[in-house]
């Protein structure tokens, strides 16, 4: 083997373990939504919480609130101090953040908590993916970005493992703090992982110091690929420079208007289909059917299975077929699924045979949903913004997009609770079907234009 085979396999470790250190924070972004999945139904108990339907919905919903706003500035500090920096940051917020959940003695303590864990999850969610797309060469980028987002289902994935693993092991009722604290351990994974991890050469050059991003370069690509990167990225950032970006005021004009709105749209989208209920609620939901704490805890790992396979189809799905025949398809496994469980949660209503009916039921609106319209979704809201925009227009969708699954998950269970299983399934389902139609209109219209 020669010394240029060496150094290409060296520097193609290199890569690989930067990809796997920096995606930790997309693990502790899964572990940190999904955990409180299986730790509410004992965190609700007399001794321990007491929650009710209200203080459970904020309780839950409280890191979404606090991941709105930490991507709305995790973007802005990433691009001041830069991206290594911030995920070391964020990855002691996390921990912190983790311990004060785990330890909280009552509900605002909790909620304070939960909102600062928020604020690292959101800041997560736009800084590691920026620092590996920087990172990563260009017939890499789309792999090293993606595994991001396998990082996330598989963090909730871990998570209702570990829940269902302590929740029939263990018989204290405080449970819920182990299944909270164990989210410090990726915590401090990813923080001493990111003090061997080199900075974005991107950043680096953004800051005028070529020197230093051409030597990180170097150690992560071939003398030439570094010499021609570095180039690509001056002009880039020449281009960016150059270019008067949008602001708020902007949205006045007609063609900025829409295309912010169909971001938004795109966004709205993938939360009113109720996904995140699932993913925040999935035990509660199967207790509400007739299941036992134990077996919803081991029940709801089967929606965390199939969310990482259909992540992982859907994902090689996304370069054989359209964007929008995939959105189309995966709306109505969306519809058909949240109105089969509406159905039966009423029809089989005190049967044996409904919590099991309801788990299959889930598992099928997953894979249609992870499946089809989660990669659409940030596929397109990536495409759609030209460059003077991009910034207004992912910021605006992004934010409305974590504040639609913060009111959604804080109205889950009081839903639940007043109007029970059934009728809150058939909301998601209707407010599915106007998508559907919106939809379908839309790509009639475009075909009408393409014949005229």
């Amino acid at each position: 083997m020669t010394t240029n085979d060496l150094s290409a396999i060296e520097r193609k470790k290199k890569l690989s373990k930067i990809t796997w250190i920096a995606t930790f924070g997309g693990l502790l972004f899964g572990f940190d939504t999904g955990v409180i999945n299986g730790a509410l139904p004992f965190m609700s108990l007399p001794d321990q919480l007491n929650l009710n339907a209200f203080t459970e919905g904020l309780v839950s919903s409280s890191l979404i609130f606090g991941a709105a706003f930490g991507a709305v500035f995790g973007g802005q500090l990433s691009d001041k101090f830069g991206r290594r920096k911030l995920i070391l940051w964020l990855a002691i917020l996390f921990f912190f953040s983790t311990l004060g959940t785990s330890f909280a003695p009552n509900v605002p303590i909790m909620v304070i908590s939960r909102i600062f864990l928020g604020l690292a999850v959101g800041g997560a969610s736009v800084t590691v993916p920026t620092f590996l797309s920087e990172m990563s060469p260009k017939e890499r980028r789309g792999r090293m970005v993606t595994q991001n987002e396998f990082m996330i289902v598989t963090g909730q994935l871990l998570a209702y493992v570990t829940n269902a693993v302590l929740g029939n092991t263990v018989a204290d009722p405080g449970v819920w703090r182990i299944m909270l604290v164990i989210a410090t351990i990726p915590a401090v994974v990813l923080w001493i992982g990111m003090l061997s991890v080199p900075e974005s050469p991107r950043w680096y050059a953004a800051k005028g110091k070529m020197g230093d991003a051409l030597k990180i370069l170097k150690d992560i690509r071939n003398i030439q690929q570094a010499n021609t990167e570095l180039k690509e990225i001056k002009d880039n950032i020449e281009l960016e420079e150059n270019i008067e970006k949008a602001s708020m005021k902007d949205l006045a004009v007609p063609w900025i208007r829409r295309i912010v709105l169909l971001g938004i749209g795109l966004a709205v989208i993938q939360q009113i289909t109720g996904v995140n209920s699932i993913m925040y609620y999935g035990t509660e939901i199967l207790r509400d059917a007739g299941f036992g704490t134990q077996a919803a805890l081991i029940g709801n790992v089967a929606n965390g299975a199939i969310a990482v396979i259909a992540v992982i189809i859907g994902i090689g799905l996304l370069g054989k077929f359209g964007r929008r025949p995939m959105l189309i398809v995966g709306q109505i496994g969306v519809i058909v699924s949240l109105t089969l469980i509406a159905i039966f949660s009423n029809v089989l209503a005190g049967t044996a045979a409904l919590p099991y009916v309801v788990l299959s039921l889930t598992v099928t609106f997953l894979a249609f949903m992870q499946g089809a319209i989660a990669p659409v979704t940030w596929l397109m809201l990536a495409e759609i913004f030209p460059l003077r925009l991009r910034g207004l227009g992912m910021g605006v969708s992004v934010f409305l997009l974590w504040m639609t699954n913060f009111v959604i998950s804080f109205l889950f269970p009081i839903l639940l609770e007043f109007v029970g299983l059934s009728v809150t399934f058939f909301v998601f389902a209707a407010m599915c079907k106007i998508v559907l139609g919106d939809l379908k209109q839309n790509s009639r219209k475009k075909r009408k234009g393409a014949l005229s």
